[in-house]
């Protein structure tokens, strides 16, 4: 990321969703850019999703609880 987009970034809330797909295993790096540029990054994931790449990857990467249910909060 470059510094002008790092600027851009920081400070920023994110949430990035995902579904089932191979492509998820890409995400963490995106993930893990986002956070190093400033932002705090919210990551919410399909059950289907979760069987390409687990939720502790993304809570690691994100410093931040992952959402994986809707059922969590109630």
């Amino acid at each position: 990321m470059s510094r002008e987009a790092g600027e851009r970034i920081a400070g920023r809330h994110l949430i990035v969703g995902l579904s089932g797909g191979i492509a998820c295993y890409k995400i963490a790096d995106l993930v893990s850019t986002l956070v190093q540029g400033g932002a705090e990054v919210t990551v919410v994931m399909t059950e289907a999703a979760t069987r390409f790449v687990t939720p502790l990857t993304f809570q690691a990467l994100s410093g931040r609880p992952v959402y994986s249910s809707p059922w969590e909060h109630v």
